[in-house]
């Protein structure tokens, strides 16, 4: 009779590989902080502070064993454009700083303002979103607007959150096309693939982790020229549709 595979002998790899994670992520930021803290104290120095996130996440995917292999089925469009990204995991974060290379804001949840070491970043160059206040997330999306309107391109999670049934995706939400619309510019979806299963809830040690490739698509931008409030929804679609295609392989009982 064959012996059970103890479950921590399963556990172990994932268990070693988060700890190592969060060791290299903690010392980096700690190491970045200051020269951080310098250049985001004004918006003139904000493209500086940029050149350097993208620097950071180079660093991370290197010593993180995580590398991005990004499939790119056009060109991209020109300055500025809305990011629609699918998100399961917080590797979606790190790698869309290796996969755009145009200067973009990040919106993000505002409970990120409540984080010591990322505060700096959404108190004032990024988007801190509250999708429990509509007073603010208006507030947030009007920065966004303004942003967008001195060519500054932004990026976007749709779903709002991490949904417990990554890889499948929750429903997006109206935001990222209202504002495309509002302002005519195009939509860049990005589907990535990996980040889900190579880097799980951080909060929960034994989740999914380990290191390998990620892929990264970047789809054909989405036009939104000549289109209206009575679009949104024709084009919350059509954007779900594209991120979701090369995930559909990973579905479980697909």
């Amino acid at each position: 009779m064959r012996r059970k595979v103890p479950v921590w002998l399963f556990a172990l790899p994932r268990l070693v590989f988060k700890l190592w994670f969060v060791l290299v992520f903690l010392l980096s930021m700690l190491l970045l902080y200051l020269p951080f803290k310098v250049l985001l104290r004004r918006p003139s120095r904000y493209p500086a502070a940029f050149k350097l996130m993208r620097a950071w996440a180079t660093f991370l995917n290197v010593f993180l064993l995580v590398p991005v292999s990004v499939r790119r089925e056009a060109p991209l469009p020109p300055q500025p454009y809305v990011v629609c990204m699918n998100h399961g995991s917080y590797l979606d974060i790190i790698h869309a700083f290796n996969v755009l290379p145009d200067y973009f804001l990040f919106m993000g949840k505002y409970e990120l303002l409540r984080w010591p070491l990322f505060r700096i970043f959404f108190k004032g160059m990024h988007i801190a979103v509250n999708r429990g206040s509509r007073t603010s997330a208006a507030r947030a999306f009007l920065k966004a607007g303004q942003a967008l309107d001195r060519g500054v391109s932004v990026c976007i999670f749709p779903e709002g959150t991490i949904p417990y049934s990554v890889p499948r995706m929750k429903s997006f939400k109206d935001g990222a096309f209202r504002l495309a619309v509002e302002k005519q510019v195009p939509i860049l979806p990005i589907t990535f693939l990996d980040n889900w299963r190579l880097f799980g809830d951080p909060e929960t040690l034994l989740s999914r982790g380990h290191p390998g490739r990620a892929r990264v698509v970047v789809h054909a931008a989405v036009p939104t020229k000549g289109l209206g409030p009575e679009d949104i929804g024709n084009l919350r679609r059509r954007v779900f549709e594209a991120i979701e295609g090369p995930l559909r392989g990973e579905f479980p009982n697909s």
